[in-house]
């Protein structure tokens, strides 16, 4: 069977709305009302299905929808030795708040086998000669802002003294564990970034001000420690990066343009290819393309989860012809801009609106790139 690598000519990033039944279950297992096991088999019945639904659209990849998990990226880091989390607070989205779970440094960061690869194992059993498995994960820079925010940093600084030891640990932490993806036959991995739109327009620079940060010195630390877990990453397994500005029951964190960004993030970041959120004015122009290395391929995230309303196609095709004068068309791929239910709750319309969009994504598609 031939592998097929990512990105896909139409494509998406990876999460899908959580079903009624499997909601359901996962707050009766909350209550202690079912079993862990009970909770497996309604999950897996789960993936079964959207699996079958993301074929049944014509994609040639498919997903879990990142059913097994509650966010999109602390429930990766549990899966580390060093990590401890409980209920808590949450972050200050636009006009809501993302209920999220402390996430805190315990002791080093250090692998081990992480349960997130046997998710892989079950999800790539539906493989077939038309569709590849791709896997979700967060990217280090993830990691590494996670335990440098200031509710973590007390803490992070009794068991790390600088950044540059928690840098190479998390580093080498994920090699081990892109190490394991490999192994069990994992030729597609996505990092899922929201660092670099978290640093970007004038709200950010404020904010790190005010911590007292420098601005630059914090995007070459996420660079490093991006590029540093793919030091050593197998020459046949494709990596890519999805560049985010949160995505939250349809509300965003930032809005800023990737002109900040653009020398860091899209020129030097080791990744195969990015996926760039493009849906609406707050992501600015097209023109920080011109940055991207020509090694990488560009998925543009035209295409919005956070709302119902079907995009216009004779809109989005010019969009996409406007970013070709950036990066030439047959780099050029087409996805929405972010998943459709980040963390469980998920966005703002029904499974019937989410396969209309994707369904969208594969007209364009077609008439883009058929000629």
């Amino acid at each position: 069977m031939q592998t097929i690598y990512t990105p896909c000519r139409y494509d998406f990033v990876g999460s899908f709305l959580r079903p009624a039944k499997l909601k359901e279950a996962r707050a009766l297992f909350k209550e202690g009302k079912i079993s862990q096991e009970e909770l497996n088999a309604i999950t897996d019945d789960a993936v079964r299905d959207v699996v079958a639904k993301q074929k049944a659209a014509d994609f040639h990849v498919i997903t879990d929808g990142e059913f097994r998990r509650a966010y999109w990226h602390l429930d990766f880091m549990w899966g580390f030795e060093g990590v401890a989390h409980k209920a808590g607070g949450g972050v200050e989205f636009h006009g809501e708040v993302a209920e999220l779970d402390d996430t805190w440094l315990v002791g080093k960061i250090k692998a081990k086998t992480h349960p997130f690869v046997e998710y892989f194992r079950f999800l790539k059993q539906f493989e077939d000669d038309e569709t590849v498995a791709k896997y979700t994960i967060p990217a280090p820079a993830q990691m590494y802002q996670q335990f440098i925010i200031p509710q973590n940093l007390e803490t992070t600084r009794q068991i790390y003294t600088t950044d540059d030891e928690l840098i190479a640990d998390i580093a080498t932490a994920y090699q081990e564990v892109i190490g394991q993806f490999y192994t069990a036959g994992c030729r597609n991995l996505q990092f899922d970034d929201c660092t670099w739109g978290a640093v970007v327009g004038d709200a950010a620079k404020q904010r790190y001000k005010a911590l007292g940060l420098d601005l630059e010195s914090v995007k070459q630390q996420l660079l490093k420690v991006n590029n540093l877990a793919l030091d050593g990453k197998p020459a046949d397994m494709v990596i890519n990066s999805h560049i985010c500005r949160g995505n939250y029951h349809s509300t965003f964190f930032t809005s800023g343009s990737y002109d900040s960004v653009a020398d860091y993030v899209f020129a030097q970041e080791h990744v195969d290819a990015l996926y760039l959120e493009y849906d609406d004015e707050r992501s600015g122009s097209f023109a920080p393309l011109a940055k991207i290395s020509p090694d990488k391929k560009v998925v543009l995230g035209l295409i919005t989860t956070k709302t119902p309303e079907l995009e216009d196609k004779n809109a989005v095709i010019a969009r996409i012809h406007e970013a070709a004068k950036y990066v030439p068309l047959e780099r050029l791929y087409l996805s929405p801009q972010c998943g459709f239910a980040s963390c469980e709750i998920g966005n703002k319309l029904t499974e019937e609106e989410q396969w209309a969009k994707l369904a969208l994504v594969k007209e364009i598609a077609e008439l883009v790139w058929s000629h």
